[in-house]
């Protein structure tokens, strides 16, 4: 049975917030990518994103509609892939990393940064910043003007 997952991409002012993962993880270590997890038996994936976002960075996400990226790898595999991915826009909270067994690092990133980083998935470039990204348009650039993205501290 493949790995069912989800993950959220938080969008705010300073862009888009990334987690770097553990270079212990089994699975994408030393990466960055969305915060998110597995999907429980019995769980909705929506409800399994807002489980997930409250335990891995504190915050209680709204999530509604469907996922803006679905990707599927070996789907019939043991250790095929079945990710879903929100966009969300809306969430009570300050993000914080309250899952530093899986993260060492928080970060928000521009659409500019977002192609330096080594990210988990390739699909996530394209979605992030390509020329055609579906969220490229509402990340800022590096010139624009408030808060660079950074480093959130636990």
């Amino acid at each position: 049975m493949p790995h069912h997952v989800v993950a959220g991409a938080l969008l705010g002012p300073q862009g888009v917030l990334l987690v770097h993962r553990s270079p212990n993880r089994r699975y994408y270590p030393a990466c960055w990518d969305f915060p998110g997890g597995h999907i429980e038996p019995g769980e909705s994936a929506a409800a399994a994103l807002v489980r997930e976002l409250r335990e891995e960075i504190g915050v209680d996400a709204t999530v509604t509609g469907a996922p803006a990226l679905r990707v599927v790898e070996n789907e019939t595999a043991d250790d095929g892939l079945v990710l879903q991915l929100w966009i969300v826009t809306d969430w009570d909270g300050v993000p914080a990393n309250l899952a530093t067994d899986e993260h060492d690092e928080l970060r928000w990133v521009d659409a500019h940064d977002v192609s330096t980083l080594y990210l988990a998935h390739p699909s996530y470039l394209p979605f992030l910043g390509g020329p055609t990204g579906t969220v490229a348009y509402v990340l800022p650039m590096a010139s624009t003007p408030g808060p660079r993205p950074g480093r959130i501290t636990a």
